[in-house]
């Protein structure tokens, strides 16, 4: 490898990064990527080396080079170590939320059940809500869809088949309860799943969901990164510590 190599190497990375950057401040979106490409771009001296490696693997594929940066901005910006924390936290929200629902609404059927015991045996009516297909309808008035394509269908099922054929409202309201009590979170993607598989957050868990990036990208995946492409562990921690600023900062980038 010529002395000018590692050079080479990395103003082609920080280029890119440069150019992307730029594009993001004119199109005025990603602006928490652009804060991961300042961090990269002030580690010049702690990056040199994994800017070799990085290109020496996959400038021969392109645009896999410019594709995998991106997956390290992405990465860094939208699954570092505050923002997985944030993830925990959203899913105990949601678990504490499931556990609320379950709890309010087999209150409500109770008392959906008792008004309905007491209009049929006090001699009194509230005139309210009494099958299933009235709470659609009225809950639907503002969806033009509804009324345009459903309610017209709606009203005759409701007509053609009494209150026997239907789920009373409280029956209706404890199956909600059910619902939410039995229900099991589940990550709706790849990456939040593998940031949030272990218990405690760690450093760890960026690796993890930059693995998994690489992985749907890869050729095996359909994707543009080279069939088996790995990366020493000494460059993956040097892009880990100088994309989420850990280590100190760096001297001047190549422009």
């Amino acid at each position: 490898m010529s002395s000018l190599q590692p050079i080479n190497a990395q103003c082609i990375c920080e280029n890119l990064l440069h150019d992307v950057k730029r594009y993001n401040i004119q199109q005025d979106i990603l602006r928490s990527e652009n804060v991961v490409i300042d961090r990269l771009l002030k580690h010049t001296v702690e990056l040199r080396d994994a800017y070799v490696e990085i290109y020496k693997k996959l400038h021969e594929h392109p645009p896999a080079l410019q594709v995998f940066l991106g997956l390290v901005l992405s990465t860094a910006a939208f699954w570092n170590p505050e923002k997985m924390k944030e993830a925990r936290t959203a899913a105990r929200d949601l678990a504490n939320v499931n556990q609320r629902i379950a709890r309010k609404a087999t209150e409500l059927g109770t008392l959906l059940e008792q008004r309905s015991y007491l209009h049929n045996t006090s001699g009194f009516s509230s005139d309210t809500h009494h099958s299933i297909c009235e709470v659609i309808a009225s809950a639907a008035q503002d969806n033009y869809l509804f009324k345009f394509y459903v309610e017209h269908e709606l009203s005759i099922l409701n007509r053609q088949f009494d209150l026997k054929y239907w789920p009373s409202l409280n029956e209706f309201v404890l199956a909600l309860a059910l619902d939410a009590e039995k229900a099991v979170l589940v990550a709706t993607d790849p990456l939040t799943a593998a940031s949030t598989v272990a218990t405690r957050p760690s450093l760890a868990d960026f690796f993890k969901v930059l693995f998994v990036a690489i992985e749907e990208n890869s050729a095996e995946s359909y994707g543009q990164l080279p069939r088996g492409f790995t990366l020493t562990d000494r460059t993956l921690a040097s892009l880990a510590n100088c994309a989420l600023d850990l280590e100190p900062d760096g001297n001047t980038p190549c422009k």
